[in-house]
């Protein structure tokens, strides 16, 4: 397959979708918890995390425009808090499920049968069954004028990884924590170390340290 502008142009919609989607290769599997000001819970699966730094600790969070309502961007103008929680190789298809259009009073923690869990003083939900989940506050916000894209970034504040998953450097075995990858928008993925990598110098070849 070839294509030019003028191809994509011309896909029909959902193919589209599909196709441009599946271009970018593996990312990452999060579901995104959030609650209003009533403590009303909400979650999202999202694929469209991505780091923008470590000091501060910083991920960026893309949410497509809608006619529709947006129940996770509304919640986090509204609270300044939300959680990113991996999806695990347990619960894809409860995950998967929180992509459902659900009205704004059903909570999809209890749609899906996921579990809520919360942490005292933080105002927004995390995954009980997730083995990664970190807590988040809003510090930026931006509509993008290319195509009205949400924008967000967000600083770390929490962070619960299971100890065995965190080698001695800091570094984090997901694979170890049996999170999933996505491609696309709907193929999960279980993820494999082939290996870690030395730091890169121009000196010196490439060096498999584990």
């Amino acid at each position: 397959m070839h294509l030019q502008s003028t191809d994509l142009d011309g896909l029909e919609s959902r193919y589209r979708a599909a196709l441009v989607n599946s271009l970018s290769g593996f990312k990452p599997a999060n579901l995104v918890g959030t609650a209003d000001h009533t403590g009303h819970s909400n979650l999202a699966i999202m694929s469209s995390v991505v780091h923008l730094g470590s000091h501060p600790p910083l991920l960026a969070l893309i949410i497509r425009p809608n006619p529709t309502a947006r129940h996770t961007l509304d919640n986090i103008l509204d609270t300044g808090c939300y959680t990113i929680n991996h999806v695990g190789n347990q619960f894809v298809e409860a995950a998967h499920q929180t992509a459902a259009r659900y009205p704004r009073e059903q909570s999809e923690f209890a749609a899906t049968g996921l579990e809520e869990h919360w942490v005292e003083g933080f105002a927004a939900p995390f995954v009980k069954q997730a083995s990664i989940r970190m807590g988040l506050r809003l510090r930026e916000h931006q509509q993008l004028e290319i195509n009205d894209t949400h924008f967000l970034i967000g600083e770390i504040v929490l962070v619960d990884v299971p100890d065995h998953c965190v080698g001695d450097d800091g570094s984090v075995d997901i694979s170890a924590a049996g999170s999933v990858a996505l491609s696309g928008l709907d193929s999960y993925h279980d993820t494999r170390r082939l290996r870690r990598m030395a730091y890169a110098k121009p000196d010196l070849p490439p060096t498999p340290v584990a």
